[in-house]
């Protein structure tokens, strides 16, 4: 079954440039992965500093390959003093049937 979620966070006042260029990068590192199927990040169009990624990965064990993988933990560790949040609010969605 895929692996389908939508993680959000929001940049700190006067870091969304940096953070959507971070973002950018880890899309394309993600997007080579063997086991991925879609990811796509977004900001509000009304709000700027807010980012929504929608991620679909072919099973658990892609999804878990993905979480794994080396650039991940560099891209949060980035990541964590430019957003508001701890760390990316994920929600997994399951299809409806």
């Amino acid at each position: 079954m895929k692996k389908t979620l939508f993680a959000e966070f929001t940049a700190r006042e006067g870091a969304e440039d940096k953070v959507a260029g971070l973002l950018r990068d880890y899309t394309r590192k993600v997007r080579e992965e063997d086991g991925n199927l879609a990811f796509e990040a977004y900001t509000k169009a009304s709000d700027p500093r807010a980012f929504w990624i929608f991620e679909v990965y072919r099973d658990e064990d892609a999804f878990q390959a993905h979480l794994k993988a080396p650039y991940g933990a560099s891209f949060n560790t980035a990541l964590a003093p430019l957003i508001e949040e701890d760390a990316s609010v994920l929600t997994f969605l399951d299809p409806l049937g």
